[in-house]
């Protein structure tokens, strides 16, 4: 999401019912300087709008709200068999829109409204709020970054005894908001489903389901929602190879990782207990996050992480629950199995393979006979030579050059900018053997940004290649390589410092200082065995007139021994 913040003072949002969820957006709208306008038919919230919300305007009537031209955005709480007809009359009056979950409770009328969004240029956002939970945001991210190993099954339970409703079921009700989220962390559209419920209290309508969803990938998930239990629970279950989640809406410690293993004893699995990782997380309300985004969204014109695309799939996924719970299994045809793919904006040639679930930025190529396994991801603008094999659970980032014969394994990290060299050796276990499965010991490597491996390079898993260090051709790291570092040898040792453009830099002056001959940056030794480069930022790109070599190599190192022979 978006670090900018919007204007609000230039977007205008009325909320539409401001009910028992409605009066949240209004809080949270007005806080953020962008609530113009409450429409709710009741007298009793006109009075209370007007005490705690001053200079707010209210509406009795919806026609008031897309006849006021000053309103820019609806935020719309209302039943769900009204969010169709409201939020199609707000797009055809040309305002964004906001609706709460489900996007309506017609696939057509949902389809349709996707389609208006569209035609009209509209920003049409779903409000599925758990999408914008810090708990749920970092394990998007642990689940991306391979954290957690190949994802085995998900698994959430919503239950709790409260608000009770009669105009849909605990399945419209309670599963879109867990549905998004398992739908954004396996990247995948189910391909079977299945749903249970009873109806104890109305005839028709079911207060408890249980759904099974089985995914293309092999990864198996079921929600289980209920407003009739004697406790209140929101957790999310996500059990991996490597590690398993728990996000606990309810406890203190919202997001805990359990490093759980199975091992094979007397040809017996066996589970190997470990105690919980508590995840730390920012402390932001998930409601304030998803209303901020919307602003972000209508000021920028950006599409919302919910937007109305992603409603729709939930929506069909609800559809399929519905006529699961009639009639038995569903297998959702084809074209409900996944979102439309838009063309990669990425070159991959014709003979190499790129598994279905690797991500790859735009700009990246992949050249002959290179094959990026599901789980990979792969940053902008990188390029991956030939006859490269890159494993799932990798993480390479952007402008990473790998030349041929490469193998990325699983466990490797690979930062920004890195070069690594022809037919290097990256491993991920530090005592191989084909008897003993250490599938789940795998050791991470990391190569930070814009270090190099030279050719034939081998680096033992386990250590870290520091930022802008040169490793050698035939070099083998056993161990951490410092910032700036230029390694030789067998085992790898260090013999001088390497300068940011990739120069050996000379015998510091009498101020300590060493200067790179082609860029003129200075580099000082701060303290013993730490680098640092004293006119650029680490974090900061090379300006634009320094980002491109103009002599060669040998060019510059005759002029710099001619330089040093007159001083």
């Amino acid at each position: 999401m978006e670090n900018a913040l919007p204007n609000s003072s230039r977007i205008k949002v009325a909320v539409v019912g401001a009910g028992y969820w409605g009066k949240n957006l209004v809080r949270n709208f007005y806080e953020l300087g962008a609530l113009s306008a409450v429409c709710d038919a009741r007298e009793s919230v006109e009075a209370t709008c007007k005490q705690h919300y001053a200079g707010v305007k209210f509406y009795r009537e919806y026609s008031s709200v897309l006849s006021d031209p000053s309103i820019t955005a609806v935020a719309l709480a209302t039943p769900a068999v009204t969010h169709y007809e409201l939020a199609k009359a707000a797009l055809k009056a040309g305002k964004d829109v906001l609706v709460e979950k489900p996007l309506s409770i017609d696939v057509h009328h949902g389809e349709e409204l996707v389609r208006l969004a569209k035609e009209k240029g509209r920003i049409l956002m779903v409000g599925h709020i758990l999408r914008y939970h810090p708990a749920v945001l970092k394990l998007q991210q642990l689940v991306q970054d391979g954290a957690l190993g190949k994802i085995n099954y998900v698994y959430s339970h919503r239950l709790n005894i409260g608000k009770i409703r009669t105009e849909e079921n605990i399945l419209w009700s309670f599963a879109p908001h867990d549905i998004s989220v398992i739908l954004s962390l396996l990247n995948e559209m189910p391909n079977r489903v299945t749903c249970r419920g009873g109806a104890s209290l109305s005839e028709g309508i079911f207060d408890v389901t249980l759904s099974h969803f089985d995914f293309p990938s092999g990864v198996q998930a079921h929600v289980f929602v209920s407003w009739l239990h004697p406790f209140k629970e929101q957790r999310l279950v996500v059990v991996g190879s490597e590690k398993m989640a728990v996000f606990d809406d309810t406890a203190e410690h919202k997001l805990v990782l359990y490093p759980h293993k199975v091992e094979w004893r007397n040809r017996i699995p066996t589970a190997v207990k470990a105690d919980g990782e508590i995840v730390a997380l920012e402390e932001r309300e998930p409601l304030r996050a998803e209303c901020q985004h919307f602003l972000q969204c209508v000021e920028f014109r950006k599409s919302p992480v919910s937007d109305g695309a992603e409603g729709l799939r939930v929506l069909r996924i609800l559809d399929a629950c519905q006529s699961a719970l009639l009639n038995g299994s569903i297998d959702l045809k084809p074209a409900e199995v996944a979102p439309p793919k838009p063309e990669p904006a990425y070159f991959v040639h014709e003979s190499a393979y790129v598994d279905e679930g690797a991500e790859i930025g735009a700009g990246t190529k992949i050249w002959h006979f290179s094959h990026v396994m599901k789980g990979a991801r792969i940053g902008e603008r990188s390029i991956i030579g030939q006859n490269v094999n890159v494993d799932g659970g990798t993480v390479i980032g952007n402008n990473v050059k790998i030349q041929n014969n490469v193998s990325v394994y699983t466990g490797t990290v690979i930062e920004d900018d890195v070069f690594l060299g022809p037919s290097c050796v990256l491993t991920n276990v530090s005592n191989p053997r084909s008897q003993v499965n250490r599938h789940s010991l795998y050791e991470t490597t990391q190569l930070k940004r814009g270090c190099t491996v030279g050719a034939n390079a081998t680096i033992v898993c386990g250590t870290s290649v520091g930022r802008y260090a040169f490793v050698g051709a035939g070099a083998v790291v056993t161990k951490n390589i410092a910032d700036y570092a230029l390694v030789f040898g067998n085992p790898a040792r260090q013999v001088a410092w390497m300068s940011r453009h990739g120069h050996r830099l000379d015998a510091p002056d009498a101020d300590g200082v060493m200067r790179c001959p082609e860029s003129g940056y200075r580099y000082k030794e701060v303290t013993p065995g730490v680098l640092q480069c004293l006119d650029l930022d680490e974090e900061k790109p090379l300006p634009s007139e320094l980002s491109k070599g103009h002599k060669p190599y040998r060019q510059l190192k005759e002029e710099t021994k001619y330089a040093s022979s007159i001083a």
